[in-house]
């Protein structure tokens, strides 16, 4: 059985995008008051200095959140400035940050990473970026090396307050199963997609409601579909499992 709409949530279109590429905004905003509803409205308090948030951004690649926190704290316990990461010796990087996993790949580039910043024309100081074009910020961060635009991202959003969309496994997950995207949508793509759909001021609630519910609900093995509160909204459900209750 279908959950029932919430009814504090009134006047969307809530048929399911099976199909569309772009979905109409109704359904974009459906969905998010469906999450806000579930999860509440997160706010970006006392966010990481960019320098800082790319650092740990590089530290979470290909690891869970608890492994990249346990490395990010042990690097700074092992060097008091950025500088003195980038000076040392690419062993001794590696071993701080041991316990997040492949440190001897992520060793070598976060110390080129902070090379390029601290030598480059702001000096270290990534929060001048806030003041940039959008576009040129994130050319400007994707041209280090080892930053992608998923990185890029979490420090436009989370450390700057700019528009931008992080698409990790969670978002990407979640996002494709509701028809948001096409299924075939790569994450750039979709990062691309959710941009160009998503109103700023929205950006941040959306991305950590959309993570929270492919942690809790919409896993990748076994989905919770019979508690999942997208219900009205969710091609994926209207696809693969409203027709075959009852059998």
């Amino acid at each position: 059985m279908r959950l029932t709409i919430p009814p504090t949530i009134t006047g969307i279109d809530w048929s399911p995008p099976l199909t569309q590429e772009r979905p109409p905004s109704a359904t974009i905003n459906g969905v998010y008051a469906l999450l806000a509803n579930e999860y509440g409205v997160p706010e970006n308090r006392n966010p990481a200095s960019p320098l800082d948030e790319l650092v740990a951004a590089i530290l979470s690649q290909n690891t869970s959140d608890g492994n990249s926190r346990r490395a990010f704290a042990s690097l700074r316990t092992a060097f008091k400035t950025w500088a003195e990461v980038a000076a040392a010796p690419v062993g001794d990087v590696a071993d701080a940050i041991r316990s997040g996993g492949l440190a001897d790949q992520k060793a070598p580039r976060i110390k080129s990473v902070l090379r390029a910043v601290l030598d480059g024309p702001m000096g270290g100081d990534l929060s001048q970026l806030a003041g940039w074009d959008i576009h040129d910020a994130r050319t400007y961060l994707t041209s280090l090396s080892g930053v992608g635009v998923k990185t890029a991202a979490c420090v436009l959003l989370f450390s700057l307050g700019s528009a931008a969309f992080p698409v990790d496994t969670h978002v990407h997950r979640v996002v494709r199963r509701l028809g948001l995207v096409p299924m075939s949508a790569t994450a750039t793509k979709t990062q691309e997609h959710l941009e160009s759909m998503v109103p700023g001021n929205r950006m941040y609630p959306y991305h950590i409601n959309l993570i929270r519910h492919g942690r809790q609900v919409c896993r990748a093995r076994r989905p919770a579909c019979a508690r999942c509160n997208l219900q009205p909204v969710c091609a994926f459900y209207s696809r693969e499992v409203a027709p075959t209750e009852g059998q």
